[in-house]
């Protein structure tokens, strides 16, 4: 990595399996990186106690693998709760943490209040107020303290790479909660001191997080840090106009992946989705990479369609080479040699539909018979020998030649008979993969 280089991070919560909202960022950043010839960090943000589960950390790790996403280092919330421990009394030290001691209850109340009178619900800072004596009288009555960060009441501003310039003032935000009762630091904070401490130099994340960045521009200030560059990108949203996360259990990854998406037909979409730049299927993820502009993206949701990713999908099958393909169809059991590939991969929605047409090829079938006296002539002007891509049009031309037959009336007959399906590759591809012997049991109506 050249001095410099873009330094970025992807920051998933272990709580659930990644879906296309989250693997849109992890792609975004990762495309970034390696435009840049950066750095990319996969960081877990694993510091949810309840809801963290460590299949839910491998299974993001085996998405990213899925989607080719390498990462060039991996770190863990929960291995780093010294730093955080110590940034947090850097802070208390420096006046900007302090102690409250409302809870959920009184707060929901207050907010309730400053609601009904048609007020922002921002925190009153009554806790400030507190004496030593006062506090210390309700931690002996078992109260135990959250710890706000103080935000400064002075403007907060940053050149957004694709919002533009971006403009809060820290008296409309509430002080947020940095640390829990129980000592538990929150994602405001952990992500800010990862942040420093990792070197990062650009978060690109979604638009709801824009409200935080508010916040974490003081945060870094505070510790005396320099902020970085901050893009956000809109969110998701289906078709239709809905939000992603009512479907986020159809749209997960590992679901695509099961139902035959490949992973170049969801990378492909993904780094394209919100852009100026046209949706187009590409082989590989190094394709897309010279093409990652953050200018690029715009700020009107993006539409994600799961008709347009099965779209994608046959385009990305036509255009894998057969190295490329060749162990998975071993797997299926699909693996006709590379001319086999070559002329289905064109008609195929999901890989494992090659298996079908090795079927077709290779294995018995009850052929359908329309016309039999214009495939009686047919099977007796098969040419003799081995046959080639150049059989099909010299077979078929003799036979129109004999029976008068054209066009549909002669094409549809011979493709019922030799494949039992009105449409599939071209038959000029498929007429040497069935050969001349399972060829003429067909046309005769023998099953082959």
């Amino acid at each position: 990595m050249s001095p410099g280089a873009a330094r970025v991070r992807f920051a998933p919560s272990p709580t659930g399996r990644l879906h296309v909202g989250n693997a849109r960022t992890a792609l975004v950043n990762w495309l970034y990186a390696r435009q840049q010839a950066g750095w990319f960090l996969l960081r877990l943000d694993d510091t949810d106690r309840e809801r963290s589960r460590p299949e839910f950390a491998a299974a993001i790790e085996e998405d990213l693998r899925w989607l080719g996403l390498a990462w060039d280092a991996l770190a863990r919330q929960s291995d780093r709760l010294a730093h955080y421990a110590a940034a947090a009394e850097r802070l208390k030290a420096a006046g900007r943490l302090y102690p409250c001691y409302e809870s959920p209850i009184e707060l929901d109340l207050k907010r309730k209040a400053l609601l009904a009178q048609h007020r922002p619900p921002v925190y009153d800072r009554a806790a400030l107020a507190l004496g030593a004596a006062e506090r210390q009288a309700l931690e002996a009555a078992g109260r135990r303290p959250h710890w706000r960060f103080k935000l400064e009441h002075a403007a907060i501003e940053w050149p957004d790479l694709i919002r533009g310039a971006q403009h809060f003032h820290g008296r409309d935000l509430s002080d947020p909660v940095l640390l829990r009762e129980d000592g538990q630091p929150l994602y405001s904070f952990t992500s800010v001191v990862d942040d420093i401490d990792f070197a990062i130099s650009h978060v690109i994340r979604g638009e709801d997080h824009v409200s935080n960045t508010a916040v974490q521009v003081q945060v870094f200030a505070a510790l005396d840090a320099p902020v970085p560059a901050f893009a956000h990108f809109s969110l998701l949203i289906g078709a239709g106009g809905e939000k992603l996360s009512k479907r986020a259990g159809d749209l997960g990854l590992s679901a695509l992946r099961e139902d035959g998406i490949e992973a170049m037909a969801v990378a492909s979409l993904l780094a394209r989705l919100g852009s100026a730049d046209p949706v187009e299927a590409k082989a590989s993820l190094g394709e897309l990479t010279s093409d990652c502009h953050l200018q690029r993206f715009g700020r009107a949701p993006a539409k994600f369609d799961l008709d347009e990713l099965w779209q994608l999908n046959r385009k990305v099958l036509h255009l894998l080479h057969y190295r490329a393909v060749k162990p998975r169809l071993a797997a299926l059991g699909a693996d006709g040699g590379e001319a086999f590939w070559l002329a289905v991969r064109g008609n195929i929605q999901r890989l494992a539909e090659a298996g079908e047409w090795l079927a077709v090829c290779r294995s018995e079938l009850q052929p359908k018979l329309e016309n039999p006296g214009l495939l009686g002539e047919a099977a007796a002007l098969l040419p003799a020998g081995p046959l080639d891509e150049r059989s099909w049009a010299a077979w078929t031309g003799e036979v129109s030649a004999r029976t008068g037959a054209k066009g549909k009336q002669l094409f549809r007959p011979l493709r019922l008979a030799l494949t039992g399906r009105e449409q599939g590759p071209e038959m000029r591809l498929l007429l040497p993969l069935i050969g001349r012997e399972r060829s003429l049991r067909r046309l005769r109506g023998e099953t082959s």
